[in-house]
């Protein structure tokens, strides 16, 4: 089994406020986004650029995995993001509003151009109409590109839709659609932000929507959201107890060498074996951060 690294709670933390950014460091989110696009002003890039990087360079985030999301393609910033970010060396480099399989290759290119390590993935965020039409392409571009977020704000912008509890038609088949592809070329994929900070209620509704659609988590405004985001995406103590069950139960019958294996009266498979070992892979990926 490849190895497991939980992304249940990415928090976009915004690159121009260095309180933030050192507050963050004590916050038990998954993965951090240093973000340099919608949260930083034009006036405020360049600092943000620089806070950024020696956030990266200080080693004292611990397990968090550290993202930095630059200004998208075609901005007057995306090229210094990009290069000062492959310079740093961050877990990942995070591009917003990727179209096309080819610009996921340019992307690619001027990274390693810039001299970005190899432990420095591609995460790319799929938010147009566009890119969720070539989501499968997407996805399967390249090798370095490992994460897709979604980005349903924009969605919902460009679609001219609306934000609804339960959220609208669209946004669900755009997120269904674009899980299947990045699925297919097994790849990881965040589920969008939830906007209303003071709405603990429909945020925790909305995480476990997520979860039961197949999202590996979701990506998070506030501090707030990180703990009820790490448990609506972390397998419960019944969750690891149903699987440690389950495969005792299917050696037991393999061992017997009987026709069928039960567990609590339902018949099991070699596929509910295969799901149960992931839910016991990731509660221990969880145990040993």
């Amino acid at each position: 089994m490849t190895e497991i690294r939980p992304r249940r709670s990415v928090l976009y933390m915004p690159g121009a406020n260095e309180r933030a950014l050192e507050k963050a460091k004590s916050i038990d989110a998954d993965a951090l986004i240093l973000d340099l696009e919608d949260s930083v002003s034009p006036d405020a890039k360049e600092a943000g650029r620089a806070n950024v990087c020696a956030a990266v360079a200080s080693g004292e985030y611990g397990h968090r995995e550290l993202a930095i999301r630059v200004n998208s393609i075609g901005t007057q910033w995306h090229d210094d993001d990009v290069a000062a970010a492959a310079k740093a060396g961050p877990d990942a480099i995070l591009v917003p509003k990727v179209e096309s399989a080819e610009q996921v290759r340019s992307l690619v290119a001027a990274i390693e151009a810039a001299g970005a390590p190899d432990s420095t993935a591609l995460w790319a965020m799929i938010e147009t109409p566009q890119a969720l039409l070539h989501a499968e392409d997407i996805a399967a571009a390249h090798e370095r590109l490992t994460v897709i977020v979604m980005g349903t704000n924009d969605i919902v912008n460009e679609t001219y839709g609306l934000h609804v509890p339960g959220r609208n038609p669209l946004v669900l088949t755009a997120l269904s659609w674009t899980l299947l592809a990045v699925r297919a070329a097994g790849k990881v994929v965040i589920d969008g932000v939830y906007n209303d900070v003071k709405d603990a209620e429909g945020f925790a509704a909305e995480a476990r929507q997520g979860r039961e659609m197949g999202f590996d988590g979701k990506t998070l405004i506030h501090p707030s959201q990180v703990d009820p985001a790490n448990e609506a995406f972390a397998p419960s103590e019944g969750d690891v107890e149903r699987a440690q069950g389950m495969i005792a139960a299917f050696e037991e019958a393999t061992a017997a060498k009987k026709g069928v294996a039960t567990f609590n009266g339902k018949m099991i498979e070699e596929l509910h074996i295969r799901d149960a070992k992931r839910i016991l892979a990731y509660a221990e990926a969880l145990q040993s951060r």
